[in-house]
């Protein structure tokens, strides 16, 4: 991968004057600062970002990237991008202060950005495991790419991996482990695999999936301490009394939004720094995207924080637009996506906890979708290796249209019809 080139005008004085800083070199930020450029905004701009490669690609981390594929870490722009676009793209530096009275930003090499306006899109980090032993050497997580590098090396050398949560982290990394000829053990608290996000019956496919892969899943079961010798795990304990031998412990319990800047410039958080439907803060002049964000969104009625590269990218160019003075509302139907070994899990849409769900194609073969709705309305759809109905649920529930239950049912319906 290429390493990105920091530009010695940001880097090298003490302060320098931007019409746009945007902290966070993520799919959001890059989705800002070419959105701004897109629409017209001809101000100067930096790009913080603190890590050293150029704004890469995240998804691949726990799938390809673990299994070596060629082309599984790609960055999402090329240097000349932003060379071109005259962005100055500010690699390996921390921002460590906010400073709204002033319109200052402070990073870690002393360094100062005076802003005018400023966008803040610094993503999410792994949420850290909180038990004993969860500071021992071989005990680790999965965000970055430096977490991925030191991951695919561990994996290398190691036997046996404890999985600690059932979320699509932890099952695509259970995919690449067992794929690489590792013994595999997925310990979930909850009461089936990726319950925050799917149906049960799309739980207890994934769940048949990995166990015929080898993949020894406990449900229902918590984490009590992690043992160790010389400073190494080399146990998980459970709650129950259960010891799971092993020489690497990947934590994959969810994330937490980098909210800290917000929080200390007093902008208003609910479960992530709060921005209406253009990408605004509570503070003038101050804009947020990604991960680190709730936002108003009109499929589910209600405010929430989305973690996905869809939500991302889309609400990342809705604020670049807004900054650029061509605001345009952020309403795209969210979609996310998960590879886990021949599998490919896509969702689209909210589902509705407790809602119908209509069966379309065949579990036995491993193709078929849920069709999941709220009364008449289709809401959502889950697939596994039904792509066709994913594209299509995003055309339908983007513009409000709804197969009755029949139609979804049959796979000989033409869902396009409809639209």
């Amino acid at each position: 991968m290429q390493t990105s080139l920091v530009s010695s005008r940001a880097v090298g004085s003490d302060r320098e004057d931007f019409d746009l800083v945007v902290v966070g070199a993520s799919y959001a930020g890059v989705g800002v600062v070419a959105a701004a450029r897109e629409a017209g905004f001809s101000g100067r701009i930096a790009l913080v970002g603190d890590e050293s490669d150029l704004p890469y690609q995240r998804p691949p981390l726990s799938k390809g990237f673990l299994l070596g594929k060629a082309g599984a870490h790609l960055p999402l722009k090329a240097a000349s991008f932003y060379s071109e676009a005259d962005i100055d793209l500010i690699a390996g530096r921390h921002a460590v202060a906010l400073d709204l009275d002033n319109r200052r930003i402070q990073l870690d090499d002393g360094s100062a950005l005076n802003f005018r306006l400023l966008a803040l899109t610094t993503g999410a980090r792994a949420a850290a495991l909180r038990c004993p032993g969860a500071d021992l050497d071989g005990v680790v997580s999965l965000r970055s790419l430096g977490d991925a590098q030191a991951l695919s090396s561990r994996l290398a050398a190691a036997r046996a991996i404890v999985i600690i949560g059932g979320g699509f982290i932890g099952l695509e990394v259970a995919s690449a482990a067992v794929t690489l000829g590792r013994q595999v053990t997925v310990v979930e608290a909850g009461q089936r695999l990726i319950g925050h996000a799917v149906a049960p019956e799309i739980s207890a496919y994934m769940l048949g999936v990995h166990e015929a892969h080898g993949v020894a899943v406990r449900l229902a079961t918590k984490v009590e301490r992690i043992e160790g010798e010389g400073g190494q795990a080399t146990a998980v304990i459970c709650a129950d009394g259960t010891r799971l031998p092993c020489d690497l412990v990947l934590a994959a319990v969810g994330a937490v939004p980098n909210t800290e800047l917000a929080v200390s410039a007093g902008l208003m958080i609910d479960d992530g720094i709060v921005v209406d439907e253009f990408g605004r803060t509570s503070g003038p002049g101050i804009f947020a995207a990604g991960d680190c964000t709730s936002h108003p969104n009109v499929f589910a009625g209600r405010r929430l924080r989305l973690s996905s590269v869809q939500n991302a990218h889309d609400q990342g160019r809705a604020a670049g637009f807004a900054i650029a003075g061509r605001p345009e509302p952020y309403g795209a139907v969210p979609w996310f996506w998960s590879d886990q070994y021949d599998v490919k899990l896509q969702m689209v849409g909210l589902g509705v906890v407790g809602g119908p769900a209509i069966l379309r194609g065949s579990v036995a073969e491993g193709r078929f979708s849920l069709f999941r709705y709220d009364g008449a309305r289709l809401v959502a759809i889950e697939s596994i290796n039904r792509p066709a109905d994913h594209m299509n649920g995003r055309r339908l529930i983007a513009a409000g249209l709804s197969p009755t239950p029949e139609q979804a049912a049959d796979t000989g319906f033409d869902l396009r019809s409809l639209a």
